[in-house]
């Protein structure tokens, strides 16, 4: 019986490295006191200096910031796009990152049309009949000006303003590109992943440069831009405490952990998948994330509790929701293990939205990668299991450099070699070249006369290369090792008991087909029924 263990315990056994890392991160941008109608009031009286409490004013705070924004685009020669439906903002930012070469710098800016939170002035009337203004917090579909910029520490960023009032702003950043841009300066080696690294010289430098994000550098990299780029606000607003405030919108907290057989790693998160499917249920996220669950009654724990598998081309991902948040574990280009949490409301763990609380945001996120992992369990090691098989059916390359082919699974040959390792294992006093070259013969079917010394010396290599026969010292005999016995039983039954049965079914028609033949006539029909369906 296999003894289950834990993904993290069997992933200790691969990692060449890993890196914990903000990922991306979503901010809110916002004046505090302008964030209700109250607020608006006391702007347009006390700032505007106007008697009447009205949006009306704000038309032309708006011409003047559309007007500006034109202007910078036109004086410092950067690109203009209009995004159109559907479009994928970020397929035109790597578009236009192509030709940009500065060390920082505005890319481009593009305008859209968006649905937001703004405000509008109703007109209502009092108890006598008379008409007076009523400002109101309604939706309305305004443009947004987008800034896609670099920046020479933070890499590739946007700042995004709605053009009205109260003139909100979204900015969106990336931790792991920063961590790349900070390792280059630093002299560190290392080859990039997409959004991560792929080899690193030194990841213990690497990792302190990544746990160096916190406020003070977001919000310095705000105020910098804020400083460059044309927005909403005059300096006599700021002074008067019209000044603009980050909080947190959405944030991704990412665990990289390359693997040091990339090739192996997809039948590892395969096998994760697999072992893994109810990691969704309520018991299970609340290991994960250490909070209690409630399932019945009048404050019962929002969410569905499910785990997804999503498949996005030919990667899969494995999903777990928490209310507003969400794991995400996938193999990362073939390579890398990625799992990141996504907090998309700080207020799922009882945590303020402010800049300020990204401390503790990051070790919700970090302890849910990790926790994951040791919740997650394997039946067996996938990567081990791969290089085993590798190691009987690959080519092995010795020392001196020569090449040793493999035994290559289902062959006739190769079939013969193992079942006769079966029953020379019974000779106490081991066996001969001859007495292998007649044993196999026969199971191919050959007369033993035609098989040379030559081959089963060729197959006698094969065999003790690969750890499966030892030759006894001072003779020509061998015997068959305990790790030869076991995998010629596997493979032997394998083949056997497993392959030649299964074919034969699927190939055999039956009037009323069973078992695999009848499961793949119910696949057939299902694919034929979606077909004609669509």
């Amino acid at each position: 019986m296999t003894v289950a263990r834990s993904v993290g315990d069997v992933l200790a056994e691969h990692v060449q490295f890993e890196i914990e890392c903000i990922d991306r991160m979503y901010l809110n941008i916002y004046v505090p006191h302008l964030q209700f109608a109250a607020g608006l009031v006391g702007y347009v009286q006390r700032q505007l200096g106007l008697p009447i409490a009205s949006t009306a004013p704000l038309a032309k705070i708006t011409d003047t910031f559309s007007t500006a924004v034109h202007r910078f685009a036109k004086v410092n020669r950067v690109p203009w796009v209009d995004f159109v439906k559907g479009q994928r903002k970020d397929d035109v930012m790597h578009e236009q990152l192509e030709h940009f070469t500065a060390t920082e710098g505005v890319v481009f800016i593009g305008r859209a049309q968006e649905k937001t939170a703004l405000f509008r002035t109703e007109k209502r009337h009092d108890a006598n009949g008379a008409s007076y203004p009523w400002i109101v917090k309604t939706t309305g579909l305004v443009n947004h000006f987008y800034f896609y910029c670099v920046d020479a520490d933070f890499g590739p960023f946007f700042l995004k303003f709605c053009s009205y009032f109260p003139y909100n702003a979204k900015l969106c950043l990336n931790g792991n590109e920063r961590a790349k841009r900070l390792a280059a300066k630093a002299g560190i080696g290392f080859s990039a992943l997409d959004n991560g690294f792929a080899t690193v010289d030194d990841p213990a430098a690497v990792q302190a440069i990544c746990d160096s994000l916190g406020s003070t550098q977001i919000d310095g990299l705000l105020r910098k831009w804020l400083a460059r780029l044309p927005h909403p606000f005059t300096a006599n607003d700021r002074a008067a405490g019209y000044r603009y405030e980050c909080s947190i919108l959405q944030a991704e907290f990412s665990l990289t952990q390359m693997l040091d057989k990339p090739v192996s790693g997809r039948v590892f998160f395969e096998q994760v998948i697999r072992d893994n499917l109810d990691i969704g249920r309520p018991d299970q996220v609340s290991l994960i994330f250490d909070r209690q669950l409630r399932r019945r009654g009048p404050r019962a724990t929002p969410g569905r509790f499910r785990t997804r598998v999503i498949t996005n081309g030919v990667t899969p991902s494995l999903h777990v929701d928490y209310k507003h948040t969400t794991i995400k574990q996938y193999h990362k280009e073939g390579k890398a293990l990625r799992t990141e949490t996504t907090i998309n409301d700080t207020r799922d763990f009882g945590i303020g939205k402010r800049l300020t609380n990204l401390p503790a945001l990051r070790e919700i996120g970090y302890t849910a990668n990790r926790r994951l992992l040791r919740v997650q369990q394997l039946s067996h090691n996938p990567i081990t299991g791969t290089d085993a098989l590798a190691a009987i059916t690959g080519t092995v390359t010795t020392a001196t450099g020569a090449r040793i082919p493999g035994l290559r699974f289902a062959d006739r040959r190769t079939h013969a070699l193992l079942s006769a390792l079966l029953i020379f294992r019974l000779h106490l006093h081991g066996f001969t070249n001859k007495d292998l070259r007649i044993y196999t013969a026969e199971l191919r079917g050959l007369d033993p006369a035609t098989v040379t010394a030559g081959q089963i010396t060729y197959d006698l290599r094969r065999l003790k290369t690969r750890n499966l026969i030892t030759r006894i010292e001072g003779t020509h005999r061998y015997l068959v090792t305990d790790h030869g016995l076991d995998t010629a039983k596997f493979l032997t039954c394998v083949q056997d008991r497993v392959l030649r049965c299964g074919l034969a079914e699927l190939a055999t028609a039956t009037p009323a087909p069973r078992g695999l033949r009848s499961a793949a006539t119910a696949y057939r029909t299902a694919v034929e029924n979606l077909t004609t369906a669509a």
